[in-house]
Protein backbone atom coordinates (compact mmCIF):
# COMPACT_ATOMS: atom_id res chain seq x y z
CA UNK A 1 0.00 0.00 0.00
CA UNK A 2 3.07 2.37 1.10
CA UNK A 3 4.35 1.85 -2.48
CA UNK A 4 1.34 2.69 -4.42
CA UNK A 5 1.06 5.78 -2.08
CA UNK A 6 4.67 6.80 -3.39
CA UNK A 7 3.67 6.02 -6.85
CA UNK A 8 0.46 8.27 -6.56
CA UNK A 9 2.46 11.39 -5.36
CA UNK A 10 5.04 10.89 -8.19
CA UNK A 11 2.27 10.82 -10.81
CA UNK A 12 0.67 13.68 -9.34
CA UNK A 13 3.98 15.79 -9.12
CA UNK A 14 4.83 14.85 -12.29
CA UNK A 15 1.16 15.82 -13.83
CA UNK A 16 1.80 19.59 -11.51
CA UNK A 17 5.38 19.95 -13.15
CA UNK A 18 3.90 19.26 -16.61
CA UNK A 19 1.21 21.58 -15.84
CA UNK A 20 2.93 24.40 -14.35
CA UNK A 21 5.72 24.03 -17.61
CA UNK A 22 2.49 24.29 -19.85
CA UNK A 23 1.13 27.46 -18.03
CA UNK A 24 5.03 29.45 -17.76
CA UNK A 25 5.15 29.17 -22.17
CA UNK A 26 4.07 31.84 -23.52
CA UNK A 27 0.96 32.05 -25.85
CA UNK A 28 1.81 32.07 -29.64
CA UNK A 29 1.33 35.95 -30.74
CA UNK A 30 -0.48 35.93 -34.36
CA UNK A 31 1.96 37.63 -37.03
CA UNK A 32 -0.34 39.62 -40.24
CA UNK A 33 1.25 40.84 -43.27
CA UNK A 34 0.10 43.89 -44.55
CA UNK A 35 0.73 44.83 -48.04
CA UNK A 36 -0.30 48.03 -49.98
CA UNK A 37 0.91 49.89 -53.04
CA UNK A 38 0.95 53.13 -51.69
CA UNK A 39 -2.01 53.39 -49.09
CA UNK A 40 -0.32 53.58 -45.65
CA UNK A 41 -2.64 56.47 -43.98
CA UNK A 42 -5.15 53.30 -44.51
CA UNK A 43 -3.75 51.36 -42.11
CA UNK A 44 -4.74 53.52 -38.59
CA UNK A 45 -8.42 52.62 -39.69
CA UNK A 46 -7.50 49.10 -39.96
CA UNK A 47 -5.62 49.25 -36.09
CA UNK A 48 -8.73 50.84 -34.85
CA UNK A 49 -10.56 47.68 -36.04
CA UNK A 50 -8.46 45.26 -34.53
CA UNK A 51 -8.41 47.23 -31.12
CA UNK A 52 -12.02 47.30 -31.26
CA UNK A 53 -12.12 43.32 -31.22
CA UNK A 54 -9.05 43.55 -28.02
CA UNK A 55 -6.15 43.18 -30.69
CA UNK A 56 -3.74 45.38 -29.14
CA UNK A 57 -0.42 45.45 -31.20
CA UNK A 58 2.83 44.59 -29.56
CA UNK A 59 1.15 42.47 -27.28
CA UNK A 60 -1.86 39.60 -29.02
CA UNK A 61 -0.81 40.49 -32.41
CA UNK A 62 1.66 41.47 -34.40
CA UNK A 63 1.59 42.96 -38.29
CA UNK A 64 4.07 43.04 -40.59
CA UNK A 65 3.66 46.44 -43.00
CA UNK A 66 5.22 46.65 -46.51
CA UNK A 67 4.54 49.65 -48.75
CA UNK A 68 5.37 49.30 -52.37
CA UNK A 69 5.64 53.38 -52.75
CA UNK A 70 3.50 52.89 -55.57
CA UNK A 71 6.18 50.87 -57.62
CA UNK A 72 4.34 47.89 -59.30
CA UNK A 73 7.68 45.96 -59.79
CA UNK A 74 7.89 45.81 -55.72
CA UNK A 75 4.91 43.79 -55.16
CA UNK A 76 6.15 40.63 -55.98
CA UNK A 77 9.07 40.55 -54.00
CA UNK A 78 7.21 42.03 -51.00
CA UNK A 79 4.49 39.44 -51.41
CA UNK A 80 7.30 37.00 -51.19
CA UNK A 81 8.95 38.43 -48.42
CA UNK A 82 5.81 38.21 -46.34
CA UNK A 83 5.20 34.36 -47.31
CA UNK A 84 8.61 33.60 -46.13
CA UNK A 85 8.05 35.11 -42.58
CA UNK A 86 5.33 32.47 -42.18
CA UNK A 87 2.83 35.20 -41.55
CA UNK A 88 -0.44 33.54 -40.41
CA UNK A 89 -2.65 35.78 -43.06
CA UNK A 90 -1.95 38.83 -45.22
CA UNK A 91 -4.41 41.75 -45.82
CA UNK A 92 -4.15 43.19 -49.15
CA UNK A 93 -5.42 46.69 -50.60
CA UNK A 94 -4.85 46.86 -54.21
CA UNK A 95 -5.89 44.03 -56.96
CA UNK A 96 -2.47 44.57 -58.30
CA UNK A 97 -1.22 43.72 -54.60
CA UNK A 98 -3.85 41.03 -54.18
CA UNK A 99 -2.55 39.50 -57.54
CA UNK A 100 1.27 39.54 -56.06
CA UNK A 101 0.42 38.06 -53.44
CA UNK A 102 -2.00 35.30 -54.62
CA UNK A 103 1.13 34.47 -57.10
CA UNK A 104 3.03 34.01 -53.62
CA UNK A 105 0.86 30.93 -51.60
CA UNK A 106 -1.97 29.28 -52.14
CA UNK A 107 -2.19 28.46 -48.09
CA UNK A 108 -2.21 31.48 -46.48
CA UNK A 109 -5.42 33.25 -46.26
CA UNK A 110 -5.74 36.32 -47.52
CA UNK A 111 -8.30 39.43 -46.68
CA UNK A 112 -8.66 41.69 -49.91
CA UNK A 113 -10.32 45.37 -50.00
CA UNK A 114 -11.09 45.41 -53.77
CA UNK A 115 -11.53 48.55 -56.11
CA UNK A 116 -12.46 45.84 -58.65
CA UNK A 117 -14.93 43.35 -58.64
CA UNK A 118 -12.84 40.53 -56.95
CA UNK A 119 -15.23 37.64 -59.23
CA UNK A 120 -14.47 39.31 -62.27
CA UNK A 121 -11.32 40.10 -61.27
CA UNK A 122 -10.34 36.16 -60.74
CA UNK A 123 -9.84 36.51 -56.90
CA UNK A 124 -12.83 34.35 -55.75
CA UNK A 125 -15.22 31.73 -57.45
CA UNK A 126 -17.95 33.46 -56.18
CA UNK A 127 -19.01 36.67 -53.53
CA UNK A 128 -21.27 34.01 -51.58
CA UNK A 129 -18.56 31.07 -51.66
CA UNK A 130 -14.89 32.66 -52.24
CA UNK A 131 -12.84 29.36 -52.63
CA UNK A 132 -9.71 29.10 -52.24
CA UNK A 133 -7.58 31.02 -49.82
CA UNK A 134 -8.93 34.73 -50.71
CA UNK A 135 -11.64 36.80 -48.67
CA UNK A 136 -12.59 39.67 -47.57
CA UNK A 137 -14.59 43.35 -48.73
CA UNK A 138 -14.96 45.04 -52.20
CA UNK A 139 -16.22 48.83 -52.53
CA UNK A 140 -17.65 48.08 -55.80
CA UNK A 141 -16.31 51.50 -56.97
CA UNK A 142 -16.59 50.27 -60.51
CA UNK A 143 -20.19 49.75 -60.38
CA UNK A 144 -20.94 53.46 -59.45
CA UNK A 145 -19.29 55.29 -62.77
CA UNK A 146 -23.15 55.76 -63.63
CA UNK A 147 -24.41 57.26 -60.55
CA UNK A 148 -21.23 59.38 -60.74
CA UNK A 149 -22.02 60.43 -64.02
CA UNK A 150 -26.31 61.14 -63.39
CA UNK A 151 -24.84 63.45 -60.66
CA UNK A 152 -22.29 64.99 -62.85
CA UNK A 153 -25.93 65.50 -65.15
CA UNK A 154 -27.70 66.77 -62.53
CA UNK A 155 -25.46 69.18 -61.57
CA UNK A 156 -23.89 70.77 -64.81
CA UNK A 157 -27.01 71.74 -67.19
CA UNK A 158 -27.08 69.71 -70.53
CA UNK A 159 -23.69 67.78 -69.70
CA UNK A 160 -23.12 66.01 -72.48
CA UNK A 161 -19.16 65.60 -72.75
CA UNK A 162 -17.14 64.40 -69.84
CA UNK A 163 -13.37 64.21 -69.85
CA UNK A 164 -11.96 60.43 -67.89
CA UNK A 165 -8.79 61.46 -65.92
CA UNK A 166 -6.55 57.54 -65.83
CA UNK A 167 -3.78 56.08 -66.10
CA UNK A 168 -3.82 53.83 -69.03
CA UNK A 169 -0.46 51.70 -67.73
CA UNK A 170 -2.57 50.83 -64.74
CA UNK A 171 -3.06 47.01 -64.60
CA UNK A 172 -6.95 47.69 -64.12
CA UNK A 173 -7.04 50.94 -66.02
CA UNK A 174 -8.18 49.44 -69.18
CA UNK A 175 -10.95 47.21 -67.90
CA UNK A 176 -12.49 50.57 -65.93
CA UNK A 177 -12.64 52.63 -68.93
CA UNK A 178 -14.54 49.86 -70.11
CA UNK A 179 -17.04 49.60 -67.51
CA UNK A 180 -17.29 53.86 -67.68
CA UNK A 181 -17.88 53.68 -71.29
CA UNK A 182 -20.50 50.62 -71.19
CA UNK A 183 -22.76 52.98 -68.22
CA UNK A 184 -21.79 56.57 -69.92
CA UNK A 185 -23.78 55.14 -72.97
CA UNK A 186 -27.35 55.08 -71.41
CA UNK A 187 -27.23 58.69 -70.48
CA UNK A 188 -26.10 59.69 -73.69
CA UNK A 189 -22.37 61.14 -72.37
CA UNK A 190 -19.65 61.12 -74.66
CA UNK A 191 -16.75 60.06 -73.14
CA UNK A 192 -13.25 62.06 -73.46
CA UNK A 193 -9.38 60.35 -72.32
CA UNK A 194 -7.38 62.28 -70.13
CA UNK A 195 -4.20 60.36 -69.80
CA UNK A 196 -1.77 60.69 -66.50
CA UNK A 197 1.06 58.01 -66.08
CA UNK A 198 3.25 60.30 -64.15
CA UNK A 199 2.44 63.23 -61.75
CA UNK A 200 4.60 65.12 -64.80
CA UNK A 201 1.39 64.35 -67.30
CA UNK A 202 -1.55 65.79 -64.92
CA UNK A 203 -0.72 69.34 -66.62
CA UNK A 204 -1.32 67.86 -70.23
CA UNK A 205 -4.04 65.67 -69.39
CA UNK A 206 -6.33 68.68 -68.35
CA UNK A 207 -5.48 70.22 -71.40
CA UNK A 208 -6.82 67.81 -73.05
CA UNK A 209 -9.72 67.47 -71.88
CA UNK A 210 -9.98 71.37 -72.17
CA UNK A 211 -9.49 70.96 -75.89
CA UNK A 212 -11.91 68.31 -75.78
CA UNK A 213 -14.48 70.42 -74.38
CA UNK A 214 -15.07 68.62 -71.94
CA UNK A 215 -17.69 69.91 -69.57
CA UNK A 216 -16.79 68.13 -66.93
CA UNK A 217 -14.38 65.88 -65.06
CA UNK A 218 -14.79 62.31 -63.81
CA UNK A 219 -11.57 60.23 -62.47
CA UNK A 220 -10.47 56.37 -62.75
CA UNK A 221 -9.17 55.42 -59.84
CA UNK A 222 -5.23 54.47 -59.42
CA UNK A 223 -2.27 55.24 -56.85
CA UNK A 224 -0.88 57.95 -58.86
CA UNK A 225 -4.59 59.81 -59.11
CA UNK A 226 -4.62 58.98 -55.25
CA UNK A 227 -1.56 60.60 -54.65
CA UNK A 228 -2.24 63.91 -56.15
CA UNK A 229 -5.74 64.71 -54.82
CA UNK A 230 -5.02 68.29 -53.86
CA UNK A 231 -3.47 68.87 -57.06
CA UNK A 232 -6.12 67.36 -59.29
CA UNK A 233 -8.34 69.81 -57.13
CA UNK A 234 -7.02 72.60 -57.93
CA UNK A 235 -6.47 71.61 -61.85
CA UNK A 236 -9.89 71.22 -62.24
CA UNK A 237 -10.80 74.65 -60.20
CA UNK A 238 -7.80 76.11 -62.26
CA UNK A 239 -9.83 75.22 -65.73
CA UNK A 240 -13.58 75.51 -63.94
CA UNK A 241 -14.04 72.18 -64.90
CA UNK A 242 -16.97 70.55 -62.44
CA UNK A 243 -15.62 67.34 -60.83
CA UNK A 244 -17.28 63.90 -59.48
CA UNK A 245 -14.88 61.40 -57.32
CA UNK A 246 -14.58 58.01 -55.87
CA UNK A 247 -13.37 59.27 -52.27
CA UNK A 248 -14.55 62.02 -49.59
CA UNK A 249 -10.61 62.66 -49.26
CA UNK A 250 -10.66 64.09 -52.40
CA UNK A 251 -13.23 66.13 -51.64
CA UNK A 252 -11.57 67.14 -48.53
CA UNK A 253 -8.71 68.36 -50.35
CA UNK A 254 -10.53 70.64 -52.40
CA UNK A 255 -12.73 68.79 -55.12
CA UNK A 256 -16.25 69.50 -55.85
CA UNK A 257 -17.94 66.43 -54.80
CA UNK A 258 -17.35 62.22 -54.21
CA UNK A 259 -20.02 59.47 -54.84
CA UNK A 260 -18.90 56.29 -53.04
CA UNK A 261 -18.90 53.79 -49.81
CA UNK A 262 -16.50 55.23 -46.77
CA UNK A 263 -13.02 53.24 -47.17
CA UNK A 264 -12.36 53.95 -44.16
CA UNK A 265 -15.06 51.59 -43.09
CA UNK A 266 -14.32 49.06 -45.57
CA UNK A 267 -10.84 48.92 -43.86
CA UNK A 268 -11.89 48.71 -40.07
CA UNK A 269 -14.04 45.89 -41.31
CA UNK A 270 -11.28 44.35 -42.52
CA UNK A 271 -10.40 43.15 -39.38
CA UNK A 272 -13.30 41.03 -38.47
CA UNK A 273 -12.11 39.00 -40.86
CA UNK A 274 -8.61 38.54 -39.87
CA UNK A 275 -10.62 38.28 -36.32
CA UNK A 276 -12.51 35.16 -37.94
CA UNK A 277 -9.81 33.65 -39.51
CA UNK A 278 -7.39 33.78 -36.85
CA UNK A 279 -9.90 32.04 -34.67
CA UNK A 280 -10.29 29.23 -36.86
CA UNK A 281 -12.90 30.60 -39.97
CA UNK A 282 -11.63 29.31 -43.09
CA UNK A 283 -11.11 31.93 -46.29
CA UNK A 284 -13.53 29.90 -48.47
CA UNK A 285 -16.32 29.95 -46.68
CA UNK A 286 -16.22 33.58 -45.76
CA UNK A 287 -18.84 35.79 -48.12
CA UNK A 288 -17.15 38.46 -49.77
CA UNK A 289 -18.79 41.77 -48.36
CA UNK A 290 -19.94 44.85 -50.36
CA UNK A 291 -21.16 47.93 -48.85
CA UNK A 292 -24.73 48.75 -48.42
CA UNK A 293 -24.02 52.43 -47.77
CA UNK A 294 -22.87 55.10 -50.10
CA UNK A 295 -22.16 58.39 -49.23
CA UNK A 296 -22.56 61.96 -51.37
CA UNK A 297 -19.68 64.72 -50.44
CA UNK A 298 -20.31 67.98 -51.48
CA UNK A 299 -17.78 70.79 -51.36
CA UNK A 300 -20.03 74.36 -51.87
CA UNK A 301 -16.30 76.67 -51.64
CA UNK A 302 -15.06 73.98 -54.57
CA UNK A 303 -18.23 74.92 -56.33
CA UNK A 304 -18.10 78.77 -55.72
CA UNK A 305 -15.01 78.58 -56.91
CA UNK A 306 -15.83 77.55 -60.31
CA UNK A 307 -18.79 79.64 -60.34
CA UNK A 308 -21.68 76.41 -59.94
CA UNK A 309 -24.75 76.63 -58.42
CA UNK A 310 -25.23 73.06 -57.17
CA UNK A 311 -29.34 72.20 -57.54
CA UNK A 312 -31.32 71.41 -53.81
CA UNK A 313 -32.73 68.19 -54.81
CA UNK A 314 -28.67 67.17 -55.05
CA UNK A 315 -27.58 69.61 -52.35
CA UNK A 316 -30.24 68.01 -50.00
CA UNK A 317 -29.37 64.47 -50.89
CA UNK A 318 -25.72 65.18 -49.36
CA UNK A 319 -24.60 63.22 -46.49
CA UNK A 320 -21.54 65.92 -45.59
CA UNK A 321 -21.64 69.67 -47.41
CA UNK A 322 -18.66 71.75 -47.00
CA UNK A 323 -19.07 75.32 -46.55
Amino acid sequence: MRKILIRLALCFLLLALSVSANAQQPKKVPRIGWLTLNYPARSEAFRQGLRDLGYIEGKNIAIEFRNAEAKLDRLPSLASELVGLKVDLIVVLEPPAVRAVMDATKTIPIVIRSTDDPVEAGFVASLARPGGNVTGLTSISGELYGKRLGLLQETVRGLSRVAVLWNPDFPSGPQRFKNIEAQAKPLGIQLGSSEARRAEDFESAFRAAVKGRAQALITLRNPLIISQQQRIAELAAKNRLPAVYDDREFVEAGGLMSYGTNLADLYRRAATYVDKILKGAKPADLPVEQPMKFELIINLKAAKQIGLTIPPNVLARADRVIR
